[in-house]
């Protein structure tokens, strides 16, 4: 991890937060009260700024300097809206296509999965605020710079934002092996959300319960499943070649 990652202490944290500094997620060691904490986390609830408190090894593990059990992780891009990617995407007469990915852990796969996106001209990947790889400069490298091209919303709700893509129209693909249907066979020249879910789990079923369709990659070999990363390209990539 690079020092530009992350700010430590409590007041640069705080001051980070007032100066509208980008904040992924600030760490406070549990059990950690004093009236600046107390201040911090009013000011975090105020700015909707995710925070949790853990052990005090997990901050250790990023940093030894005098952290003071205070620890913010700095994002290097900025988030958007999903609410105002859509309307532009119908401006410019396009059907939209989103991709949404659930409990993607993995910095790597995220950082591909960005970077066969961008290549292929997803209007936008929408993450959830909790669950997911950590955007920082290792996953912006392993996208080859997608992350800084493609718009990214973060979301405190997958449900809640399924919900708004079905009422704006929008049809949701989920890609899981629990379908007998084929990708090739989806419908992907209607405005489309592609869900992706981790390799360990899939995606949750309160998403996958949402889906208007599913569908799987099928696997011929004797391995049970394909890298994320991959899975993405091949769904993204079926879109744009039923779209011409």
């Amino acid at each position: 991890m690079e020092a530009e990652d992350f700010i430590y202490g409590t007041r640069a944290v705080m001051e980070a937060i007032q100066n509208g500094k980008n904040i992924d997620k600030v760490l406070i060691k549990t059990g950690l009260k004093n009236e600046l904490v107390h201040e911090l986390i009013n000011l975090m609830k105020e700015k909707e700024v995710a925070f949790q408190f853990v052990p005090i090894d997990k901050i250790n593990r990023v940093t030894r300097k005098n952290h003071q059990g205070v620890l913010a992780f700095v994002s290097p891009i900025e988030y958007t809206d999903i609410e105002d990617v859509l309307p532009m995407v119908y401006e410019k007469g396009r059907e939209p296509l989103i991709l949404i990915l659930d409990q993607i852990t993995d910095v790597r796969n995220f950082g591909a999965i960005t970077r066969s996106a961008e290549c292929a001209g997803v209007d936008a990947i929408i993450i959830p605020e909790k669950g997911m790889a950590r955007i920082g400069a290792d996953a912006v490298k392993t996208s080859a710079g997608a992350l800084h091209l493609i718009p990214v919303c973060k979301v405190k709700s997958l449900t809640r934002t399924l919900r708004f893509l079905k009422d704006s129209g929008i049809a949701v693909i989920a890609a899981t092996e629990k379908t007998d249907k084929i990708y090739t066979e989806g419908n992907f020249k209607r405005p489309v959300a592609i869900v992706m879910g981790s390799e360990d789990s899939g995606i949750s079923a309160p998403v996958l319960q949402l889906a208007d369709e599913q569908l799987k990659i099928p696997l011929l070999g004797k391995i049970g499943s394909l890298n994320v990363s991959v899975s993405a390209a091949l769904m993204i990539y079926e879109a744009v070649r039923q779209r011409g």
